[in-house]
């Protein structure tokens, strides 16, 4: 997505007519078929289902369990976000930055190109770094990156910083996607997998088209530099989401309890997980446990 964003605001300026632009997407849309139906020709549903038989649960009771899993939820809200702060930052930042940073159109139009760009050199560069240090772990530091680096967009109003923190945010944001479906996945038994990831995906889309229409109708009514404090918003959000996800030293399935593999825990670099939720479950049993004890001490 962000290479092929990151070609479209390169070339977009020397179309004639904007709808030239459809060729390009019809052109990737052909690749992207043909590479898919090259990858996945030889499989089937019959082998799927073979590969894929712990469970002859319905598609109701499937949906059901997929919906009421906490790592569906948690994934779905988070990609919401996910997508939503890129599909606005990089539809905005050419108008942003030409009235905000009083950049040139070419120029403006670059940035954007630099931001895309950017998530794309992030998923191929940070791909290889990510299971080093876990996705848990991993998502956590681009997280944290990128709101240092939108703060610096926000408040250094300068043309060329403004550039330059813009495709860094987008370098540390482009392997989020991956390594949240990548965590989803280990999250989950294998059967809920596909209807997970599916179902999270298509709140991602929602995403898209939801924030920058918000950033749009403020944008309107207030002018354009509500961008800024709705983008660090949507990252704050995605920190505290990715707090809350559950964790992946163990998941359920097929009814048994599988620790990861120790030939996974051995190319790690840390082996950090944590989960806010169930934290707080257990602080909150804790301190509930002390305080009925206190209260039977009392009354002996």
């Amino acid at each position: 997505m962000g290479a092929n964003d990151a070609v479209y605001g390169a070339i977009i300026l020397y179309l004639e007519e904007y709808y030239d632009l459809s060729c390009v997407i019809i052109g990737g849309a052909i690749i992207g078929l043909a590479t898919s139906l090259s990858a996945f020709w030889s499989r089937s549903g019959q082998s799927y289902r073979e590969h894929n038989s712990v469970m002859n649960a319905g598609d109701e009771g499937r949906l059901s369990q997929t919906l009421k899993s906490r790592a569906t939820r948690v994934a779905s809200i988070f990609l919401f976000c996910y997508v939503g702060a890129g599909g606005a930052l990089g539809g905005w930042i050419v108008t942003f930055m030409r009235r905000e940073r009083a950049g040139g159109e070419f120029e403006s139009g670059v940035i954007a190109t630099g931001f895309w760009t950017g998530i794309a050199a992030g998923r191929l560069i940070l791909s290889f770094i990510t299971p080093k240090l876990g996705e848990k772990l991993a998502v956590l530091m681009y997280i944290i990156i990128a709101v240092l680096c939108q703060h610096m967009f926000w408040l250094v109003p300068s043309f060329h910083v403004s550039s330059v923190f813009v495709a860094l945010q987008g370098f540390f944001l482009g392997p989020l996607f991956p390594a949240v479906i990548a965590a989803t996945t280990k999250a989950l038994p294998l059967y809920l997998q596909v209807s997970a990831i599916g179902f999270s995906a298509a709140i991602a889309v929602g995403g898209d088209a939801a924030l920058p229409f918000a950033i749009g109708s403020q944008a309107h009514a207030k002018g354009l530099g509500v961008l800024q404090p709705i983008i660090t918003t949507a990252l704050a959000m995605l920190l505290v989401l990715w707090l809350c996800f559950p964790r992946q030293g163990k998941r359920r399935m097929e009814g048994v309890i599988s620790l990861l593999r120790p030939e996974e825990l051995g190319k790690r670099w840390l082996i950090v997980d944590f989960d806010l939720i169930e934290t707080g479950r257990h602080a909150i049993a804790k301190a509930r446990g002390y305080y009925m004890g206190s209260i039977t001490t009392n009354i002996s």
